[in-house]
């Protein structure tokens, strides 16, 4: 008699576990949310305050400063007056790259900032895109920036930098 007792209470409780419980559901948006009153959100691309100050010659190519200086190093860079291109081989640690982007300076014979571009990636894991599916994550990064159209025959020298780099 008392398993029959227990078998009845505890599918009781299940059924209305199942049925009754409807309306204490939280709301998962709820849950998540946030706020940070005094923390303005970004707006627009990130930027690199260190093209500005640059004056490269002719035919150069030089590094702009940016946060992440620390983590890589930039090598293979050439301008051709049309692109821009280079490697990142990250310094920090071993570990896939996640999100990265290059933001390039194009100056003019003066040495002036006439223009930018940038080169941005993001893994996409939906297309299994990993650079080696097993063992070391490659930490080199190839980058190619096109001079704009407005700038093609303007633009003599590069500056190139990294304002976003995020790796596991």
């Amino acid at each position: 008699m008392l398993v029959a007792v227990l078998v009845v209470v505890v599918l009781a409780a299940g059924a209305w576990w199942r049925w009754g419980n409807r309306g204490a559901s939280a709301d998962p948006q709820a849950a998540a949310r946030t706020s940070f009153p005094d923390l303005t959100p970004a707006t627009g691309d990130p930027i690199l305050p260190s093209l500005a100050g640059l004056s490269p010659s002719a035919g150069e190519v030089v590094q702009a400063e940016g946060p992440f200086d620390n983590r890589f190093e930039l090598d293979k860079l050439r301008f051709d007056g049309k692109k821009l291109t280079g490697t990142a081989t990250i310094t920090s640690d071993v570990s896939e790259i996640l999100e990265f982007e290059a933001l390039a300076g194009f100056y003019d014979r003066q040495g002036r900032l006439r223009g930018t571009a940038r080169h941005v990636y993001h893994l996409d894991e939906s297309k299994n895109d990993h650079a080696h599916e097993e063992g070391t994550p490659s930490e080199a990064h190839p980058f190619t920036i096109q001079v704009p159209k407005d700038l093609t025959d303007v633009a003599v020298s590069a500056a190139v930098g990294v304002p976003v780099l995020v790796n596991e």
